[in-house]
């Protein structure tokens, strides 16, 4: 019986994994990369190496405070939950625009109402636990509506200097970031636009025969995300609760593309914001009840892209899940296309999250439970260049002889070290009018 295969696979996996600890990289496999590194580490011996690594972590794991701050400015901007107002625009004045119009202080106001007064909204009551740990009196709207400002002038002020690095940059291909949030805090973001770029990546490898039918069965995401609320405001919605893609959709996409077996995938989710792993463990927990994991899919139709990208988002989900009917978005998106999948549990019980940081951290896994494949999108882009190396090897490590890892940054390549840029796939954005690409990098183990 097919389903009683996939169960043994999963259970087999599972049974591996509680086996495979993590730990810091050891300082045999990371001493080629040190020169790299900060001048503290030049002359670094295994207890220099440790003792920096675990210090660099809690830096590492510090940022998500920050990039938490972030969302609850792209709330303040976008957000339509706890404000009639009408959204504030990043670009062309428009933040100077709606402060003369008085609708920012209109919507600062209806923040702090809502940080006092949550009710059920998970993104207030989130963000209240989060002033409350700044040291904010969420029940003073003085206090709450300063600080709300503060952040809110810290992230236009920020926006500027990466829009400066990003001008000076001057990438040779889309693939080369050069690490240009490697000082910015570490963001929730999320959206379906990486998950159609290693859709088209998987399919083009296919073509070449670098992948085959059936080939994978272990497979990891790195930083999926949680979809609090977007940065960008074309994409921008808090209408609906929060929400991880990309396990889902990557799972989606490999049995759509018959490079894996339904029922026998198994898929670790490494992550260390404590609010994704949770909410991958809740929805784990539901799905032992029987309970599915619905996703909301809505679609900016007047977003340029190509005819693809379209029918990806008319078909996400449907290998792993069954159509529902969506939640109506408010009416100030007139014209946005929606739809809604419920995961299957046994999907979401295929998943599970484990607290890892890619840059200085790996499992210790058996030959047999190493991975096909990892991908880890919009993740590497915010840490510099030494750090990429230590995550590439780190991934690496984790991966079979030959397995793949997808991402859209051009990651440092260490002499002598375990991975190899094989090819990049570029998967074009194009529309009318516009000419527009992603390129997603493919790693192999050597």
């Amino acid at each position: 019986m097919p389903g009683l295969r996939g169960v043994s696979v999963f259970l087999a996996t599972a049974l591996g994994l509680l086996a495979a600890g993590r730990a810091f990289a050891p300082y045999d496999s990371v001493k080629p990369i040190l020169s790299q590194g900060p001048a503290e580490l030049s002359n670094a011996d295994e207890p220099r190496w440790l003792a920096w690594a675990a210090r660099h972590d809690r830096e590492i794991r510090s940022r998500l405070e920050q990039g938490d701050l972030d969302s609850m400015v792209n709330l303040l901007l976008y957000g339509t939950s706890f404000t009639r107002q009408p959204r504030i625009s990043m670009e062309g004045g428009g933040i100077a625009q709606a402060s003369k119009a008085g609708v920012l202080r209109a919507r600062v106001d209806d923040l702090v109402a809502g940080l006092g007064s949550p009710g059920d909204n998970e993104r207030l009551l989130f963000l209240r636990g989060l002033l409350r740990s700044e040291g904010v009196n969420t029940d003073d709207p003085k206090s709450s509506g300063v600080f709300v400002l503060q952040n809110l002038q810290r992230v236009v002020q920020e926006r500027k200097t990466l829009a400066e690095r990003a001008a000076a940059a001057k990438p040779s291909s889309p693939l080369d970031r050069a690490s240009l949030f490697r000082d910015r805090g570490l963001s929730l973001d999320t959206g379906i636009f990486p998950d159609y770029a290693v859709e088209q990546t998987l399919r083009d490898l296919e073509v070449r025969g670098v992948l085959r039918e059936a080939q994978v069965a272990r497979v990891a995401v790195i930083g999926p995300g949680l979809d609090f609320i977007d940065k960008s405001e074309a994409t921008a919605y808090d209408y609906y609760p929060e929400q991880t893609l990309q396990p889902f959709a990557l799972y989606d996409t490999l049995v759509r593309l018959r490079l894996a077996k339904a029922n026998a995938v198994s898929m670790s989710i490494f992550d260390i914001n404590p609010q994704v792993i949770d909410h991958l463990e809740r929805a784990r927990e539901r799905a032992k009840k029987n309970i599915g994991y619905v996703i909301q899919l809505p679609r900016n139709a007047a977003l340029p892209g190509p005819p693809e990208l379209n029918g990806y988002w008319k078909s996400l989900g449907d290998q792993v899940g069954t159509a529902i009917t969506p939640i109506a978005p408010p009416r100030i998106f007139q014209g946005l296309e929606t739809r809604a999948v419920r995961i299957r549990p046994d999907v979401v019980l295929a998943c599970e999250a484990i607290d890892l940081n890619i840059v200085l951290e790996r499992q210790n896994l058996a030959a047999a439970d190493q991975f096909d494949l990892i991908v880890g999108t919009n993740i590497f882009v915010y840490y510099d260049a030494f750090e990429q190396s230590l995550a590439l090897e780190n991934a690496g490590a984790m991966l079979k002889p030959g397995g793949l890892l997808l991402t859209n940054d051009r990651l440092p390549v260490v002499p002598g070290g375990s991975m190899r840029l094989e090819g990049v796939t570029e998967v074009p954005l194009d529309s009318a009018g516009v000419s527009a690409s992603q390129a997603v990098g493919w790693y192999r183990k050597q």
